[in-house]
């Protein structure tokens, strides 16, 4: 559940924050105090667009947090995937907007929009007025269906995916083969050349770095040997003062001294050691530099050999891998031209098993779409029923569309009749806005029982209803927040004298700036708030006495 909303200079709030509970909380307030902004601020926490205005006139940034509690394995299990802290069952969502940038963090480590979205979608679910004009499109219908079959259809969707992007895969293959004959020929001509060209090359893994470091060292073999010679002038025996000279002289006037002090030898012993180490070095330095003098025949040779690496890697690729990988898929493809009859016999025949394979699962997901559409169908009919369509009928019709696809060959269309003796017609085309509201409103009734989302947030629900249709709606809305928490905006009595937490969002203005703020009503300021609702301006005696009579059969249908 949401237990904590905090906005910081969001559009005209200030700064509020507000402690949701559980059951069903409902917010009110006049036209124009922010209760829109409330619920936008949620938006933008969740990965919504940032508009350009978001930020409060004066302010440098503009900050949302939220922070929920659950126990959802789903989240649980997510949160350990994405490998972000989780250890009190507490997720902190903040977002906050600078400059028309912005940063998101859960739990304090800065995620992506993607994987932000994929929390939020696990913690919560708001329905607003792009939601139910959703109905509208009959794409949608089928994503409805699966969520409630998800149980039996999750496990055959994600193997109808697999096994027809393995058909998309052969069918691309079998595309690239058929060509005529004069094109098959050229482009055996083309790949042996090629395979060949890379064959005779005689290519060795990490050859081109061992070359170019010889290549750099032979190029600049006369500075080098310049260099030693120095170096071979400071530790030799031909100058004097130089280390091998120096040296061999401390060895003799050692030898000399050992005479009178025989603990002068470890001192001997020493540098008899350090002049054999001088020695060895300054033999390796010749050895060394001889070989580099000879360096001409070589160069000639790895120069030439990085040409030839150089020259297949502008043709084939940016490395010896790329090249080799060039090599063996050509080797391949000529398999294929070699036998041409043959291979495409065999691929055909892995795409007809293939089709097979994808037809089944099609099938399969049809059947269990069908048994789930009667389910749902009935279901929703039922919630609409408690919702004051008096004589509803409603069905889900399943098509069958020529091709599959990733997710099978069904097509899905919501049908409605909103009046007696009228036939059932397409959803898209009859239903009004207050009808869409309320269908979506069964819709979430219907799935709260399957949907693992703990938290709803309704806004707009109450479009276009009034009078027994606006208590009908109220009680939906108490029964789903038996099972979830749920969070609602309205302008109606009926609704919010159902509330078991009502907030009252407020507008206020000083003449220069002006703020939104949100608090928690007592019974009574309930009672008032639900009076002005109900008298507008003018809030009489029996204005308030019908408010209070509203919130206590509010208090019976809970407990009925």
């Amino acid at each position: 559940m949401l237990l904590n909303l905090h906005v910081k200079n969001f559009a005209i709030i200030d700064e509020v924050d507000i402690t949701l509970k559980d059951g069903l909380n409902i917010l009110t307030g006049e036209t124009g105090a922010g209760k829109s902004i409330i619920i936008g601020s949620v938006n933008v926490c969740l990965g919504g667009k940032i508009s350009k205005d978001i930020i409060r006139h004066g302010a440098d940034y503009a900050m949302v947090e939220l922070l929920f509690e659950t126990n959802s394995r789903m989240v649980t299990d997510k949160m350990k995937e994405l490998d972000l802290p989780f250890d009190d069952g507490q997720v902190l969502i903040t977002r906050k907007i600078t400059n028309g940038k912005s940063i998101s963090k859960i739990n304090g480590e800065t995620v992506t929009a993607q994987n932000l979205k994929e929390i939020a979608g696990l913690l919560i679910d708001i329905h607003g007025q792009h939601e139910h004009q959703s109905l509208l499109y009959r794409e949608n219908y089928l994503d409805i269906i699966d969520r409630f079959a998800k149980e039996e259809a999750s496990a055959i969707k994600q193997g109808l995916s697999k096994e027809y992007d393995t058909l998309a895969e052969l069918k691309r293959q079998l595309s690239q083969l058929k060509i005529d004959e004069d094109k098959r020929l050229r482009e055996i001509s083309y790949l042996e050349y090629e395979v060949k060209e890379i064959t005779e090359a005689h290519l060795k893994q990490g050859e081109d770095k061992e070359l170019d470091d010889e290549y750099k060292k032979l190029s600049n073999a006369r500075i080098i040997a310049e260099g030693l010679s120095q170096v071979h002038e400071y530790m030799g025996y031909q100058s004097a003062g130089s280390a091998g000279d120096n040296i061999g002289r401390s060895v003799k006037q050692l030898a000399k001294l050992m005479d009178y002090d025989k603990e002068l030898k470890g001192f001997y012993n020493q540098i008899i050691d350090l002049e054999t180490l001088v020695d060895e070095f300054n033999r390796n330095l010749s050895e060394y530099t001889s070989d580099l003098s000879n360096h001409e025949e070589n160069f000639k040779g790895i120069e030439e050999r990085l040409n030839l690496i150089n020259h297949l890697k502008a043709k084939y690729g940016n490395s010896l891998e790329d090249i080799e990988k060039v090599m063996e898929e050509g080797e391949e493809k000529l398999e294929q031209y070699y036998h041409y009859e043959e291979t495409l016999q065999a691929l055909n025949r892995k795409i007809g098993q293939q089709e097979k394979e994808v037809k089944s699962l099609c099938e399969k997901l049809s059947e269990i779409r069908e048994k789930n559409a009667k389910i749902l169908s009935a279901r929703i009919r039922e919630a609409l029923l408690d919702l004051n369509f008096l004589d509803i009928q409603f069905t889900i019709e399943l098509t069958r569309k020529e091709h599959y696809s990733p997710n099978g060959f069904d097509d899905a269309e919501f049908l409605i009749s909103v009046n007696p003796g009228e036939e059932l017609k397409i959803l898209s085309k009859v239903a009004s806005g207050g009808e869409l509201s309320r269908i979506m409103l069964a819709i979430k009734s219907v799935f709260a029982d399957k949907d693992e989302i703990e938290a709803l947030i309704f806004d707009e629900i109450d479009t276009g209803i009034s009078g027994r249709t606006a208590q009908k709606v109220s009680e939906k809305l108490s029964e789903i927040s038996k099972s979830h928490q749920v969070i609602c905006i309205t302008h109606l009595a009926q609704i919010a004298s159902m509330a078991d937490n009502h907030y009252i969002i407020e507008k206020h203005t000083d003449g220069i700036t002006t703020k939104t703020d949100i608090r928690q009503l007592k019974e009574e300021e309930s009672i008032a708030e639900i009076a002005r609702i109900l008298g507008g301006t003018v809030i009489t005696k029996t204005v308030i006495e019908s408010a209070k009579e509203m919130k206590q059969m509010a208090k019976k249908n809970k407990k009925s």
